[in-house]
């Protein structure tokens, strides 16, 4: 047996795919050639991390069905008789054999073309699940998954403040993350014309971290530059995209400390 067949057995190996013959000839290629356990490590450590975490599901029929379809379609090559008897020793043995091994040896691509179809369709449900867990994430609000991260935190920290006309807005921060979130409900939805500025005050200076909307009086702002410790978050309300001053031209309506 040579490396590449034997990769081909610890693939197969690392899925629970082999049939107990094959075991058998991995299991003795490996005694016979330790450094090849590398090979089959490796095949064990991506199985292990391709299942990790993923929940099973259906996957998708169709792809499914074609995967059956191909299986099916496959040329499986020459099916050998079973022998009435033993071979007797003779000129005639060595042909018997050489017959045999030449049958083995057409039926190898066979078990191979098998295995990367069964293996397909048996990751095709982790691979699906993976694909829809990253196309999740990807498509989350920036603010939310900083405040996924701040509250996960920890050192997460918030505090909340009221508005005179009843809105309400609390502040989350975490100085291991570096973050500061602003989630609001109750304010006034503003004209396009306007945004609401988030603001970083740190000592008496006033550095812009961002404009957002509400929707519904609701939003979950994240302010888009570094937090430092002692800095307090603000808002005010600005023209349609901030200041064009880089500083605040209106009195701030939320004011939160965080020290």
């Amino acid at each position: 047996m040579n490396e590449q067949e034997f990769a081909e057995l610890a693939a197969a190996h690392a899925l629970g795919a082999l049939s107990d013959a094959d075991e058998r000839r991995f299991a003795d290629a490996l005694a016979e050639h330790p450094q090849w356990q590398a090979i089959a490590d490796d095949d064990h450590d991506t199985v292990a991390n391709l299942a990790d975490g993923l929940v099973p599901v259906a996957p998708p029929p169709a792809l499914r069905a074609d995967l059956l379809r191909r299986i099916t379609t496959l040329p499986q090559g020459e099916s050998v008789a079973p022998a009435e008897s033993a071979p007797a020793a003779g000129p005639d043995a060595g042909d018997h054999e050489r017959a045999a091994a030449g049958s083995t040896s057409s039926s190898a691509p066979w078990r191979r073309r098998m295995f990367v179809l069964a293996a397909g369709l048996a990751l095709l449900v982790g691979v699906g699940v993976a694909t829809t867990t990253v196309v999740s994430q990807l498509q989350r609000p920036a603010s939310v998954v900083a405040l996924d991260e701040i509250r996960s935190a920890p050192d997460a920290e918030q505090a909340k403040v009221e508005l005179p006309s009843g809105a309400t807005a609390t502040a989350h921060w975490s100085g291991e993350v570096g973050k500061a979130v602003l989630v609001a409900s109750g304010l006034d939805d503003l004209d396009a014309d306007k945004s609401y500025e988030l603001w970083f005050v740190r000592g008496d200076k006033p550095i812009a971290a961002g404009v957002f909307d509400s929707d519904d009086g609701e939003a979950t702002a994240l302010l888009d530059v570094p937090m430092h410790a002692g800095d307090v978050i603000a808002v005010t309300i600005e023209q349609a995209g901030g200041s064009p001053s880089g500083s605040p031209t209106t009195d701030p309506i939320i004011v939160i400390p965080t020290a």
